[in-house]
């Protein structure tokens, strides 16, 4: 049987080092997982509390909005002017989302069709690059730079160069997986070269509330003139370790907002009420839990980063999201990120991600993910230097 869409899929990479790790603990080995980018912290008290409040009430059991309860896009509006100083208006200018895999996957469907193309980053987060493939675009990478003035000409250049011109512009910052960050005045040139070019441009904020040494994500909507041409995906997966709840926002244009609710109205009847419900709650009375979820992660990435370097592999400590980008060290960069990657499971019981599962531009690099505490970090630096032999430390 054929299948369409997923049937020019590329198999996926990660599996490899995931099937590595099961058998390893199957064996009885303790693997450390620096792999997957999965929130180890617990959601917050207030989350679980209301959710079970709310689940109790059978009201709450029925269709919900798949626009979002008002009173969930009243507290999310609330607090992007509290992080941002951003107002938006909840009917017109803000949408729940199921995560915001699904916001972006569903969203590129209103924005793009066959023929029609798109810029994206590369190396890339999977679902922005397959994204606007499943809606039958053709995606033109925009190779990420040292630093951010480099790669805005890189996006002016491949905006010029691409035929068909891209509607659709996707970014993510702080980046996933390279961990480049980028400022305010960034964000101004891109929204200003989109209200040019006429262009969409779509900002994943995934790590909204994960910035280290006084960084601070910025918004797009915070850009002069961003409605005209941008919207935003806001998730909690991470700003509030509530990963499992699928959670998510897209903010911004109205119009844009207005496209993606009515095909959501075709599509599904927003998540569980009850979620919606502690969300709410969470995002009103909740509101330190996203700087105290920073302090651990960049605890984490101070002992990993500063681990690293005693053993011989140096690393640049990420300013903003919750992994590290690795380049491999030159004694062992003939093997390719899978491979090495592999070794890593097998002879140091160190699950990592391999840079290539990022795609092409990822080749050379794996990621760490610090979703261990200190001391399981601390074992994994200890596993590494009795395995990579070849550094010189």
């Amino acid at each position: 049987m054929e299948f369409r869409r997923i049937t020019g899929l590329p198999p996926y990479v990660f599996t490899i080092i995931d099937s590595l790790k099961v058998e390893a603990r199957r064996n009885g080995e303790d693997v450390i997982d620096l792999g997957f980018g999965n929130p180890d912290l617990p959601s917050p008290d207030i989350a679980v509390e209301k959710l079970i409040e709310a689940a109790q009430n059978p009201r709450n059991h029925r269709y919900s909005s798949s626009r979002g309860l008002p009173k969930l896009r009243e507290a999310f509006a609330a607090l992007y002017q509290r992080r941002f100083g951003v107002d938006l208006d909840p009917e017109t200018e803000v949408i729940n989302t199921i995560g915001a895999k699904e916001g972006l996957s569903h969203l590129m469907w209103v924005l793009l069709q066959a023929g029609d193309s798109v810029l994206v980053p590369a190396p890339s987060y999977p679902i922005h690059l397959f994204a606007p493939l499943f809606a039958g675009a053709n995606v033109r990478e925009m190779p990420l730079t040292a630093d951010q003035d480099s790669f805005f000409e890189t996006l002016k250049e491949r905006f010029q160069y691409s035929w068909p011109r891209p509607r659709v512009i996707v970014l993510s910052f702080p980046h996933n997986p390279t961990t480049m960050c980028v400022d305010a005045d960034f964000m101004q040139r891109v929204v200003d070269f989109a209200r040019e070019q006429e262009v969409v441009v779509v900002h994943d904020l995934a790590y909204a509330d994960l910035g280290f040494d006084g960084y601070l994500p910025p918004s797009i909507l915070q850009a002069d003139g961003a409605k005209d041409v941008a919207v935003e995906l806001y998730s909690m997966t991470k700003s509030f370790s509530m990963a499992g709840w699928r959670v998510a926002f897209m903010a911004g244009n109205p119009a844009i907002v207005g496209a993606l609710a009515k095909l959501k109205s075709y599509l599904d009847y927003g998540t569980f009420q009850p979620v919606q419900i502690a969300a709410t709650v969470t995002m009103n009375e909740a509101q330190d839990y996203p700087a105290e979820a920073c302090a651990v992660y960049e605890t984490r990435r101070n002992a990993l980063c500063d681990g690293l370097e005693r053993i011989g592999w140096s690393v640049q400590p990420p300013k903003g999201t919750m992994f590290t980008w690795a380049p491999i060290p030159e004694p062992y960069a003939d093997m390719g990120s899978v491979e090495f990657a592999s070794m890593l499971v097998r002879e140091a019981n160190v699950a990592v991600s391999p840079g290539v599962g990022f795609g092409p531009g990822g080749e050379g690099h794996v990621r760490f993910a610090l979703i261990e505490n200190e001391q399981r970090i601390n074992q994994a630096i200890r596993n590494l230097r009795s395995t990579l032999t070849r550094l010189d430390v």
